[in-house]
């Protein structure tokens, strides 16, 4: 009779963050400040094949641990290298409530499609 393989050291009590090496190493985040990486992080934690994520800059700031104007700065170079798209814009309504602004991460699969990849057409400005 065969052994049974060992299982991999994975944690099971939450799941795994897969994390392309090519991305990692790109010049596009090896530049970027240590905030926009963490929040990265963050939005990828929330992320899910069939919704874009919902995240805003209080929130980002208090997982983060810095200002809201940090926050907002880290969204900005997301944003500007490509790495993050704004789905849908903020809404802030005393009536209905108030809804943070939804994200697509362009290295990840979204509603089932290949992702797009767009932080690495991004280029330096000299």
């Amino acid at each position: 009779m065969a052994k049974k393989k060992p299982r991999l050291g994975f944690d099971q009590r939450g799941g795994v963050l897969a994390v392309s090496r090519a991305m990692r190493e790109s010049y596009a985040y090896a530049s970027m400040p240590a905030t926009a990486k963490v929040l990265m992080d963050l939005l990828q934690m929330q992320w899910r094949n069939d919704r874009p994520v919902a995240y805003g800059v209080r929130e980002a700031a208090q997982k983060i641990g810095c200002t809201a104007n940090t926050a907002t700065k880290a969204f900005k170079i997301l944003s500007e290298r490509g790495f993050i798209v704004c789905d849908a814009e903020s809404l802030f309504n005393s009536k209905t409530g108030s809804k943070s602004r939804e994200w697509r991460l362009t290295w990840m699969p979204f509603e089932y499609r290949d992702p797009i990849h767009n932080w690495e057409k991004w280029q330096p400005e000299n």
